[in-house]
């Protein structure tokens, strides 16, 4: 498949870059610092790089032609969460994105989020209501985003093949094992590693299993 990866230079977006090529599919990366990425990655032969802001809509409608599916590891920055921006940037991002893969006729969207967006087959976990509120207090302008995130994909998406990846805290680790399932099920934690991310996102790209779900990722 063609695959348009959007934040590529995050610790996340580079795993699943190399996963993806792994896999043998070709890869597009829109980035607003292509520098910021590994030489290996910058002249694989299967991987293009587009430089743009994710507000510029000409550059992204471009980096979008001919696409299979954009694969999203954009997220607010975990070490600039209290200071994340006000006014929920991702979220309107994100309408922007799904309007312009309306318009190239994209339908399938991974994208990433967190326990702070809730789903109806969720059940109470104490763990996972300690994190989500401690999220939510210290660093709130990143929490309205992430769950503004999920509200636009939910209903402005609501025609596309979405699935929102939703992990708890996330580690730096070189551990690709997951399971997939909701808050409070019995099976799932509170963490997983940036590789068990980039994993799902890949395997679920081929499987589809979870269209229209936002499944919680989790180390088994």
């Amino acid at each position: 498949m063609r695959v348009l990866i959007l934040g590529a230079t995050g610790a996340a977006g580079v795993l699943l870059i190399q996963e993806a090529l792994a896999a043998s599919h070709t890869v597009l990366i829109y980035a607003r610092s292509p520098e910021k990425l590994p030489e290996q990655t910058r002249s694989h032969p299967r991987v293009t790089v587009h430089k743009g802001e994710l507000n510029d809509r000409e550059a992204l409608l471009s980096a979008m032609k001919e696409v299979d599916a954009v694969l999203s590891a954009l997220g607010p920055s975990v070490s600039r969460g209290p200071l994340h921006p006000k006014g929920t940037p991702l979220a309107r991002a994100y309408s922007l994105i799904i309007e312009l893969m309306r318009i190239q006729g994209v339908r399938r969207l991974l994208a990433l989020g967190t326990a702070s967006i809730t789903d109806p087959n969720d059940k109470f976990s104490l763990r996972m209501s300690v994190l989500v509120t401690g999220v939510a207090t210290l660093a709130h302008t990143a929490y309205e985003d992430v769950v503004a995130i999920g509200k636009t994909i939910r209903t402005q998406g609501n025609d596309l093949d979405w699935t929102i990846v939703r992990v708890p805290l996330l580690s730096g680790s070189d551990d690709k094992n997951f399971v997939a399932g909701y808050v409070g099920d019995g099976k799932t934690g509170t963490c997983l590693a940036r590789a068990g991310f980039a994993s799902f996102v890949v395997q679920e790209l081929e499987k589809n299993e979870w269209v229209k779900k936002a499944p919680l990722i989790t180390l088994p």
